[in-house]
């Protein structure tokens, strides 16, 4: 899964993302769901790609109450085109979340080890995620989102049985194109095998609370002890 990210350089963005303008973002050291983070999408086939803070947790259009993003921070990728809550959104809602890395738990060990992953590079991604636009009674406007999942390789299989999607530079506008409905050709994209390789480090338990965003989450770590196997191996 995915449910803490970070994005230290913030002003690498424009030119990653071939952006023609954007608003400055601030260094974001421990994102978290319930928070806004940066989303990247396009409007229609003719339009530039924009810049967007969005809440990280999807609400469908139909939801009677925002709370129902806390359970939506992810969507996974084998069930996008049938589940109600992501359906339209993969088919005509789709964006990028940029990130130079993210944060997983080791539940072997006691207590659970934060471990923080980035590209071999060091260099800046995109998550593959969808957004969606709900309304109080107000008429107020919210726009969330959601990261897409895919099952674990095995080099992060020890740590979780799942991991984000995490887009070539060269698919970022496949999984952009408003026109494309097909979800073969997107499908493409989540497999487990497809994602980059990355580099993981412990970190301290600060990352836990998120509350703390700042530089002090990356401070390396010695890992706890582990307290047997994650998924029963012995």
């Amino acid at each position: 899964m995915c449910g803490r990210l970070t994005l230290t350089r913030p002003e690498q963005v424009a030119e990653h993302f071939e952006l023609a303008a954007a608003e400055p973002l601030r260094a974001r050291y421990n994102a978290a769901p319930g928070q806004a983070i940066a989303s990247i999408d396009r409007h229609s086939e003719a339009s530039a790609r924009g810049l967007r803070l969005r809440h990280w947790g999807l609400v469908p259009p139909w939801a009677e109450s925002p709370r129902v993003g806390a359970r939506m921070i992810n969507a996974r990728a084998e069930t996008l085109a049938e589940r109600p809550a992501f359906r339209s959104a993969f088919q005509r809602r789709r964006c990028l979340v940029p990130a130079d890395g993210f944060y997983e738990w080791d539940a072997r060990r006691r207590p659970a080890q934060p471990y923080w992953l980035q590209l071999e590079s060091g260099g800046l991604f995109a998550f593959a995620a969808l957004f969606e636009r709900w309304r109080d009674p107000q008429g107020e406007l919210l726009e969330s989102l959601a990261i897409v999942t895919t099952a674990a390789d095995a080099s992060l299989a020890s740590l979780h049985a799942r991991k984000p999607v995490i887009l070539a530079p060269a698919d970022y506008e496949r999984w952009l194109d408003p026109e494309l409905r097909a979800t073969e050709p997107l499908r493409e994209l989540f497999s487990p095998e497809r994602g980059p390789s990355l580099a993981m480090r412990p970190v301290g338990l600060r990352v836990n609370d998120v509350r703390v965003d700042d530089a002090s989450c990356l401070e390396p770590a010695l890992p706890a002890p582990r307290q047997g196997s994650l998924f029963g191996e012995g």
